[in-house]
């Protein structure tokens, strides 16, 4: 691909970004077609609170939403002859953020590539009670894969930003601008409930609490540092690794269920 054909690509993409606009109407239903398209084209997605996912149903989520929001102009764009620009990541370890955008720079006189990562976790840890309200980023979902589509459309304006203007801040008037007229969003966060949430919420447990717990037979109590998956809890130890706070500690990982506030 010539540098001329590279410009020309990039500046269909400029065009479409200065005529994105989408009454709420046609929001809803461009977004409905690429509900369809999951559920009818995926080999794992097949109704709305899915079981399964593979990174080929990001993809096919990314063909989607070219077609029918950018009229081929995002993938036009990323085309390379040489190699593939994006790429897709279905991630268990992301238990705050249900998506993240990564631009990897220009190298070698080539252009820059991008991996959208999915957080799984989050997809799979919601949507489990009948009735569980969820917002992300200001609309309503109804189920994982409406979880889904929300979350890949925020990346997607991530990933419109830096071809275009090569930052991109979701705390920017200009991404927020840009979800609203082509996504409808209402805001840039999700309410997706985290690991920390159901840790406050169903043990009353929070960062800096007190807890205690049993190891080898024996009931310790510490001091909760952190809280994915399990809880980081720090306990007062003579031999223990020294903290910024001055105290020593010996570091503990324990599964939620096992906690108890001391």
């Amino acid at each position: 691909m010539t540098r001329a054909d590279s410009k020309a690509r990039l500046e269909r993409l400029r065009r479409w970004d200065r005529s994105s606009a989408g009454t709420p109407c046609e929001i809803r239903n461009r977004a409905d077609a690429v509900r369809r398209e999951m559920l009818e084209d995926s080999a794992r997605i097949h109704r709305g609170n899915f079981t399964r996912i593979g990174t080929e149903d990001l993809a096919l989520l990314f063909e989607a939403y070219d077609r029918q929001f950018f009229s081929g102009s995002l993938s036009a764009a990323l085309s390379d002859p040489e190699r593939s620009r994006i790429g897709f990541r279905l991630s268990s370890r992301m238990t705050r953020a249900g998506g993240k955008t990564f631009r990897f720079p220009a190298s070698g006189g080539r252009p820059p590539v991008y991996e959208i990562a999915i957080s799984s976790h989050l997809l799979f840890t919601n949507f489990t009670e009948p009735g569980a309200k969820v917002a992300v980023n200001g609309v309503a979902c109804r189920d994982r894969l409406d979880a889904l589509q929300r979350i890949f459309e925020h990346e997607l304006i991530h990933l419109v930003e830096f071809e275009l203007i090569g930052r991109s801040s979701c705390r920017s008037a200009g991404f927020r601008e840009r979800a609203r007229r082509v996504f409808g969003h209402q805001a840039t966060t999700h309410q997706l409930e985290t690991v920390q949430d159901r840790a406050a919420r169903g043990m009353g447990v929070s960062v800096g609490d007190r807890v205690a717990f049993r190891f080898d037979g024996r009931r310790l109590e510490g001091r909760v540092n952190r809280i994915t998956k399990r809880a980081t809890v720090l306990v007062n130890s003579p031999t223990g690794e020294r903290y910024t706070d001055g105290g020593q500690y010996d570091r503990y990982y324990v599964p939620l269920d096992q906690l108890e506030r001391a």
